[in-house]
């Protein structure tokens, strides 16, 4: 029996770093994995700080998004994993400026400890697709 759950880690995103694809979607529907601010050009931080690591996690998110027919348009949800909340507010800059007008859902966690030195964040999110899927008729 096949899955009716396809997952993917797509080029020019970063390695995972466990046993785990990035994207998991069935139909129409998307989600996609704790990702921090890695470069995958160069497998490091995208800086030191946590703005340039939450645009460089949305940069990720886009290309995560654009293999499965999906934009930053169409997030339902982001959990953001903050190691200190005093990088609230320079998060929310950096969330604004690559989000645009869009205002999905949101929850931010204050995290003890995240997985590699020097991640400052990670976010993970649910999504839909572009365009619906056709319901399936019997």
């Amino acid at each position: 029996m096949t899955s009716r759950v396809e997952t993917l880690t797509p080029p020019n995103t970063p390695k995972p770093i466990g046993p785990y694809n990035h994207i998991a979607k069935v139909g129409e529907h998307i989600w996609i994995g704790g990702t921090a601010g890695f470069d995958p050009e160069t497998g490091q931080l995208a800086g030191a700080d946590v703005a340039s690591q939450t645009r460089q996690i949305f940069r990720s998110f886009e290309a995560m998004l654009a293999a499965v027919d999906s934009d930053l348009n169409h997030v339902t949800h982001i959990n953001v994993f903050l190691k200190h909340m005093s990088d609230f507010d320079a998060m929310n800059e950096t969330y604004v400026e690559m989000m645009g007008e869009h205002r999905p859902a949101r929850t931010v966690f204050a995290v003890q400890e995240l997985p590699k030195p020097g991640v400052m964040l990670t976010m993970n999110l649910t999504a839909v697709t572009r365009q619906a899927t056709s319901p399936v008729t019997r």
